[in-house]
């Protein structure tokens, strides 16, 4: 397909045939491969280790699209911060997360699949990966012909220029501070997983380490079971930590190793973010049906075209009751099923691939139903050959406002980081054509 006949194409929609047709526009391997280097020294080949987690293409999005992502992103913010939601999700969550969330959500990732008329929001993330992997990616785009040249500068999400990124993220972190600590000075913080180094973002963890070096902080890695508490303080090998940015996905800090995560979040020790409180206000995967409830957003003050737009956006998704089974059965086929406290598509399950005693599982669990959203696609070469991979786009938002666009390209299922070609990709926004002048 001809640059000339793409850009044809934007009577419609310009970006699936772009994303079918343009391999015109990649990552400049050589130029990642050096800011990775000046970011993480040695530690730079621990990205060439994990050859699913970085795709070769970028992923084009129509300017619609992107409004209707960010607009989602406003009215979940609205809609979860109000009096209503707040009092409904501290009735249905566990004991140590019914408090107000210190935060307006911290750092959140919005996944959107896009084979629909509208976007539709599948998942909320509370601690999502991927967002200086992604950052670093968005860096390294390089176009190669004319028409894509402009598109190309549109990396970023919302009025957030790409340069500007990076500080909003710090200043995420420091507003999450505030809202607990007011002014006193920030001064260590500890980004917490469990067994850090063999996770398969641990680059990602580390540049994080030097970014918040960067901005003047004392920042490190560790471990969340060699977490201590002494005294009144958490400690991590010796050193008091402030801020913890929580990347464990014990959500409600339930096992043994994270006893002192507990302990700090319980006491008040440290600032953790995300935290339990935190998560049932914001990742709950119940808060996608509770979203799609009219009488709820009425009382957090949506008005009529504000309810509207969350209704198109959200897949219909209802809580699974066993006294449905029959029913549930019945309409498998056009449903995901996922655990309400679940994470990275684990003990998720498309219904026409399920089998009755996983659904006996299902329904002994506590799990959510939504229907199936379709995805959209991507083209890529491969060893010379063309192959058709699923996207799904991740919103990064934070302290409210979206800060980066990025894709995933999987073959399967779900999202994953095994697929040839597959793994994080940048997205380019396109710009809003003008219409076409008639004499």
């Amino acid at each position: 397909m001809t640059s000339a006949s793409i850009l044809a194409s934007a009577a419609g929609r310009l970006a699936p045939a772009l994303n079918a047709a343009c391999q015109c526009i990649s990552l400049d391997r050589a130029r990642l491969q050096r800011q990775l280097q000046a970011s993480l020294g040695e530690a730079s080949q621990l990205i060439d280790a994990r050859p699913g987690l970085i795709a070769g293409n970028v992923v084009f999005v129509d300017p619609q699209d992107a409004a209707a992502m960010d607009r989602t992103a406003a009215l979940l913010r609205h809609a979860l911060t109000s009096r209503a939601f707040t009092d409904h999700v501290v009735q249905h969550a566990p004991t140590i997360a019914r408090r107000e969330p210190d935060c307006s959500g911290g750092l959140l990732g919005l996944d959107f699949h896009l084979g629909g008329a509208t976007p539709q929001l599948i998942e909320i993330n509370t601690n999502p990966g991927g967002l200086l992997v992604n950052l670093e990616l968005a860096r390294a785009v390089m176009p190669c012909c004319e028409p894509i040249r402009g598109p190309a500068e549109q990396l970023a999400s919302g009025d957030v220029p790409l340069e500007s990124v990076p500080a909003r993220i710090v200043d995420t972190f420091r507003a999450e501070w505030r809202r607990v600590r007011g002014d006193l000075p920030l001064t260590t913080i500890a980004i917490v997983d469990d067994d850090p180094a063999n996770q398969y973002l641990y680059p990602e963890f580390l540049l994080y380490q030097r970014l918040f070096e960067q901005a003047g902080l004392q920042a490190l890695v560790a471990d969340a079971a060699a977490l201590e508490i002494e005294g009144d303080r958490l400690m991590a090998a010796g050193t008091p930590l402030d801020l913890v940015y929580n990347r464990v996905t014990d959500f409600y800090f339930r096992e043994d190793r994270h006893t002192a995560l507990r302990e700090a979040f319980e006491r008040g020790l440290a600032v953790i973010t995300p935290n339990p409180a935190s998560h049932a206000h914001w990742a709950d995967k119940r808060l996608l049906a509770w979203l799609r409830d009219e009488r709820l957003l009425l009382a957090a003050g949506l008005d009529d075209a504000d309810r509207a737009h969350l209704l198109r956006s959200i897949p219909p998704t209802e809580i699974v009751d066993p006294d449905a089974a029959t029913d549930l059965w019945r309409r498998r086929k056009g449903l995901f099923f996922k655990p309400v406290d679940g994470y990275g598509s684990k003990a998720a399950y498309r219904g026409d691939k399920l089998t009755r005693a996983t659904f006996a599982s299902i329904l002994a669990g506590r799990y959510v139903a939504q229907a199936i959203a379709p995805t959209s696609s991507r083209h890529v070469s491969i060893d010379g050959a063309t192959s058709e991979l699923r996207v799904d786009i991740r919103v990064f938002v934070g302290d409210g406002t979206p800060l980066l666009r990025a894709a995933r390209l999987y073959r399967g299922q779900t999202t994953n980081f095994r697929t040839p070609g597959g793994g994080f990709a940048p997205v380019i926004t396109l710009r809003p054509t003008e219409p076409a002048r008639t004499s």
